[in-house]
């Protein structure tokens, strides 16, 4: 039984559906989920109600804002309706980009703080280490991705635009390197997870200097770019190109 203040039909089919799921009908979802912590990217595959429960957050808060951003909702783009090619070209130009321009930026801040900071705060020096694991699987992942798999997948968009004859890979089913990409996310984001409790979640100390300050901002942007990033590929990109595959073997 589902004890909620509204309790027609279409709240009640929100809160049985996935995090993923509502972040796909609506990205701006994604708002409210990184407000309270809720996993919508790596995790996405478990229920509304389960995901609160699981952290002890009170659902109707959540259903409420979720209803308010859906009844406010003026941006008609929606990922989950573009071509898998110009969602490629997508997340390579937006977020592919972004993780290139921030990387080297956050790198100095976490070693400068941790240098100048980690003798009074040594979560300093542990979150500089796990930013540049951080940093070295994104940088060797964006390169598979851009050299192995997403020249793949618009092969694949262009063999069906062109109702031509497909051709195995090399690597096998679309499925192999996609399995991989999975794992390195969920990598990368229990890194980023690590950061944020070890930050408090982002809370720097009364004695921070600007540096330190702009290190724990650019870090929060960071990771909720890439819980965006990463649901792009896990719950829309990567299930629509298995099916695109099967359909064209």
């Amino acid at each position: 039984m589902i004890d909620l203040k509204l309790k027609d039909a279409a709240v009640e089919m929100l809160v049985e559906k996935t995090l993923a799921e509502i972040v796909t009908d609506n990205i701006r979802s994604a708002i409210v989920f990184e407000e309270y912590g809720l996993d919508f990217c790596c995790k996405g595959n478990r229920g509304l109600k389960d995901a609160c429960a699981d952290k002890n957050i009170d659902l109707q808060k959540v259903v409420d804002e979720l209803t308010n951003l859906s009844g406010n909702n003026n941006d008609k783009e929606n990922p989950n309706d573009w071509q898998l090619d110009f969602l490629v070209d997508y997340i390579i130009n937006n977020h592919h980009q972004y993780v290139r321009r921030m990387i080297p930026v956050i790198s100095l801040h976490t070693d400068k703080v941790a240098s100048v900071h980690g003798k009074n705060h040594p979560e300093t020096l542990r979150i500089a280490d796990l930013f540049l694991a951080v940093r070295e699987e994104l940088e060797m992942h964006m390169m598979k991705e851009e050299r192995i798999l997403f020249p793949q997948l618009k092969q694949m968009v262009l063999t069906e635009k062109e109702n031509s004859k497909y051709f195995d890979p090399p690597f096998g089913p679309i499925q192999n390197p996609i399995r991989m990409m999975e794992y390195e996310h969920t990598s990368a984001g229990d890194a980023l997870n690590q950061i944020r409790e070890l930050s408090n979640n982002y809370s720097h100390p009364e004695d921070a200097c600007n540096t330190f300050k702009a290190l724990y901002s650019e870090l929060k942007e960071f990771e909720e770019d890439l819980h965006k990033h990463i649901h792009l590929e896990n719950n829309i990109l990567f299930p629509k190109s298995i099916e695109l595959e099967a359909a064209l073997v």
